[in-house]
């Protein structure tokens, strides 16, 4: 597998369980980039929907990508604190300037206080049945979500105090040399 460059600007697909098109985001950056994880930022970027609708992104995000880890995680960076939003997904693969992962429905919206929601449990039973997931997926996911609750309550990953403003340095960094 191909392994994106730091500075490089990528795109980000994401797609559903049937191989559609899901959401297009056109450019994140990428500042960190191995096999297995890819960190980036985007701010204000255009978003594509499967339906041709688009939107612009209102905050920067740094966005953490694991290629073992059945999630990812956009972390929103707000006037009143860091806001997540994590999407239950595939693992991801990276290609021709492309990170592409499989959402599967259910998100997790973590506040700036580590106060969390799941979201989404009627969409993902919706799409389990009309994509027919493997029934399997509901082990997979419950684990994730587990693993990801202990992340959030450990502070660990993406929610450790000094992650944010290490990637947003970089960030910062990368984006200086691009002007």
């Amino acid at each position: 597998m191909a392994i994106p460059t730091e500075g490089e600007m990528i795109q980000i697909h994401s797609y559903k369980h049937n191989g559609s098109i899901h959401r297009v985001w056109q450019e994140t950056m990428v500042l960190k980039g191995t096999k297995n994880i890819v960190i980036g930022a985007n701010e204000r970027t255009l978003v594509i929907e499967a339906d041709g609708r688009t939107w612009v992104t209102r905050e920067p995000s740094i966005c953490y990508f694991h290629a073992e880890h059945w999630f990812n995680i956009i972390c929103m960076l707000r006037e009143d604190g860091v806001y997540y939003y994590i999407n239950m997904s595939s693992p991801f693969v990276y290609s021709d300037g492309r990170l592409k992962y499989i959402d599967y429905d259910l998100d997790v919206k973590v506040f700036p206080d580590m106060t969390y929601t799941i979201l989404d449990e009627d969409e993902y039973a919706q799409h389990k049945k009309e994509m027919m997931y493997p029934t399997e997926m509901d082990v997979i996911l419950d684990r994730n979500i587990e693993k990801l609750i202990s992340w959030i309550k450990q502070r660990r990953g993406p929610f450790a105090p000094d992650f944010i403003e290490a990637w947003t340095n970089r960030y910062h960094f990368y984006k200086q040399l691009n002007e």
